[in-house]
This record gives structure tokens, sequence and C-alpha cells, in this order.
């Protein structure tokens, strides 16, 4: 679900006069009903004045309903020369980018799954869950910084709508689970008539930058090299996700193949890590643009049996494995998958650069869970990883397992990193140990 102001300005339609085009941070190509969003460009800053304004800080943080095996996530080793864990592999090439946290979580939090309202918001709800909650950092963000976008905040998820964004009142956030209905809320006009034009366009294979192309060509005329480039990776990216989408309603339209078998017991076709992949683009997509600042991500914990070899049973009887060696394996053929799609968009974030460093450094990303043991339903030890921010990473943060650290003092962190001067936010009280800024 979006947050979105009631009377966001109207963008003019684009002109372009000289080689030493100043452009608008709000600048939009447009075509046939379409105003398509372009991320940062080096012709943006004499316009913004970026050069004595600092640059802008986003948070996005992924949650994980049935958490992460401990010790497949966890370095055995402390501090920064740590030997990299089974799911901490695949991303051995960034480890400068991000921190591997363990020993944290939210005092006084409990009740197993009904903790995933507080991951956020680190505020106990009660065993029935009929407490009040309280405002998620992503919200408090959102709230005092989310006016400079579009889109204050984006709350998302690959299925359903719980999300672990809570307003100040302490009200859920429903979340938004169709990617289609994501793109075309951030870079399609909403009339019903165009989205329908849109729907149109997928299934032709017809790119919506078919639709701003005159438009793109006398903007690329107008900028430099270094621009140029960054327009040609931000355009192959949005006719990419395009094409996956294409390729996504595509099966659904083909008819299916006929076999002389028993049908099997069909297995869900909800394929957790593939929406995850494609929720990252968007997102991605999403931060490019600068439509949103601050966005969360919900991978909740259904029951599919997902599309990966060597996974034969539901995702969430995987996660209440009682220690059985074959659910372990097999629940760790996933999570290793989640965690990958994670370091994925790390890299991603760090491929795209702005007028200060690279989009990454920019964004701190937060991955964790609501659960340190699914199996267990144990909300102690959560699993954390955060990347980028502006932070110091490339290490291991070992707390004490058995006195958890606040983990609501990364929270602080990361709002102070954002600009906002405050001490604490639920019961955090200061800002990580151990997780400095690269400037101050």
């Amino acid at each position: 679900m979006t947050n979105k102001h009631d009377h966001a300005p109207r963008t003019a339609p684009t002109r372009f006069h000289s080689a030493k085009t100043r452009l608008a941070r709000r600048t939009v190509l447009r075509g046939s009903g379409v105003a398509m969003s372009l991320p940062w460009l080096s012709a943006m800053e004499a316009s913004a004045g970026t050069s004595s304004v600092p640059p802008a800080q986003r948070f996005v943080s992924v949650t994980i309903g049935l958490g992460l095996l401990g010790e497949n996530l966890f370095p055995e080793q402390a501090g920064r020369g740590y030997a990299p864990s089974r799911y901490l592999n695949s991303m051995a090439d960034i480890r400068d980018q991000f921190t591997v946290v363990s020993g944290s979580s939210h005092p006084g939090v409990s009740n197993g799954h009904r903790a995933e309202a507080s991951i956020l918001t680190a505020t106990p709800i009660g065993n029935s869950g009929s407490a009040k909650n309280t405002i998620s950092v992503d919200q408090y963000l959102a709230k005092h910084r989310g006016g400079a976008t579009r889109y204050p905040s984006l709350v998302l998820s690959t299925s359903g709508t719980q999300s672990p964004s809570y307003t100040d009142t302490g009200a859920m956030i429903p979340s938004e689970s169709s990617p289609a209905r994501l793109f075309a809320t951030l870079f399609i006009d909403q009339s019903q008539q165009e989205r329908l034009r849109q729907a149109d366009r997928i299934r032709s294979g017809r790119s919506i930058m078919d639709v701003v192309n005159e438009d793109a060509k006398r903007l690329q005329r107008d900028l430099g090299a270094g621009d140029r480039n960054r327009l040609d990776s931000y355009f192959s990216s949005v006719r990419e996700l395009e094409q996956r989408m294409a390729a996504n309603e595509r099966w659904a339209k083909l008819p299916k193949p006929v076999v002389d078998a028993k049908p099997p017991t069909p297995p869900d076709a909800n394929d957790l890590v593939g929406c995850q992949a494609m929720m990252l683009s968007l997102m991605k997509l999403a931060l490019q643009t600068d439509s949103t600042r601050f966005i969360t991500l919900n991978l909740p914990g259904g029951n599919s049996k997902l599309p990966i070899e060597g996974v034969d049973e539901g995702y969430h009887t995987l996660s209440h494995h009682g220690r059985d060696a074959d659910k372990l394996a097999q629940l760790a053929l996933i999570e290793e998958q989640i965690v990958g799609a994670y370091g994925d968009f790390l890299r991603s974030l760090a491929g795209f650069e702005e007028t200060d460093g690279n989009l990454l450094d920019q964004t701190s990303v937060l991955m964790t869970s609501n659960l340190g043991n699914a199996s267990s339903h144990d909300n102690r030890n959560l699993p954390v990883l955060v990347g980028g921010g502006g932070f110091r990473h490339g290490q291991h943060l070992a707390f004490d397992r058995n006195s958890n650290y606040p983990l609501a003092n990364l929270f602080v962190s990361v709002l102070q990193q954002s600009g906002l001067p405050t001490d604490a936010f639920s019961s955090g009280k200061t800002t990580m140990k151990g997780l400095e800024p690269t400037r101050t």
C-alpha cells in the first residue's frame, strides 16, 4: 500500500534547451498519458543546489515471518575478521557493505508469531496481541522526512496484506503485494483507462519506454556522457522488469500440456523468493526515481512449497523443524535464496551512482525477523543484517545471546543518520554499539 499526498504537485511537460541543461529533481518523461520518473542525474545538481545539501537518506526493511536459522547465518567469530557463515558465503564479495548482528532482540517482546507486529516498533503488545502498538520506525521516518517525495512510504509484501508498518496511533498499514499494481502506482497515470492501456502494452511486449521515447531522446541529447550512461542503465532495468512481468502473464494465458498421467496433489504455486526478487527490483526503481525513500517489504510465513530443487515440503512446516535433519536441510535451501536475494539487492543499489557516492551509501537496508527460532517460537537472538546507509560495515557485531542487546538501538542509529535529532526510539535509548557512521 502506498502512502500518498492528497495534493501532489503536477509536473509540467519536460523541456530541454541546451547542452548545459539544468534539470529539476522531479523531471519526468511524458508521452500518451504516461509520466515516467527519472533517476538522479548530475544535471540535477545545479538545479537542486546539492553541493551544499546533504544527500538524501533512505531506509528499507525486509522482514521475514519465519526467521532464519542462526547456525547458518551468524559467523562463529566476532569482529571484522570473521569467516563467512553458510548464508553469508554468497555475499563475501560485498562483506564490507553490510554488518551482521547477533544477540539482539526487543526487550519484553514475546509470544512467537504475534511479535511480528513489534518488529519495527519494538513495542510489546501482550499475549493476546490486543495491547496498543506504536509507530514503526519506517513510518516515523516517513512522518518526519517523507514529504520530499511523491510517496512518503511504500508498504509491500510478497503475499497478503499483513505488514510490520504501524501509524502513530498503532494502526497497521495494509501492504501492497501485486507487482503490477505497484508498477502502475509508481510509473503510470492512475486513470482506469491508462491502467488498461498499460496492461495491454505489457501483454503485447511494448515497453513504457516506447511511449516516452521521443522525450527520452531529447533529454539524452542534452546530457553529458555520465548521465546518458545512468539513463541507459535505468531504462534497461525498466525494460527487463517489464519483460519479466510480461513473461508471467504469457504463461498464465498459454494452454497447459496434456499428459497421460493422474494429476498429483498440486503444490502451492506461490514462489516466495521469486516474488521477493521482483518486489526488490521495483523497490530499486522506486528509490532510483526518488518516488519514495522509505520502504518495507514483508515476507510472510506461508506454507507454500517453494519451487527450489531439493525442497518438497511447505515452508512453514520446514520452519517448525524440531531439529529434524532433513527439514533443516530443506529449510536451509530456502533461506539461502532469501539471503541471496537480499545480497543481490545491495549489489544493485551499490551499482547506481549518485551525487555523493552510490545509492547503497544513502540507503540503510535492514533484513530481520520477529523470530530467532521459528521452531520454538523464540523471539530472542533475532537474525539481523544491515547494509549501506553510510555506516562502517564489514563486521559481525556479536552481543550476548543470553542477555540480548536492544535491537531498537539500531533504529536510533538509522534515525540519526537520516538527520533526525533523536536519542531514543521505543526500547532503543542510544545508538547501536559498534555501528559507526562513515561521516559525522
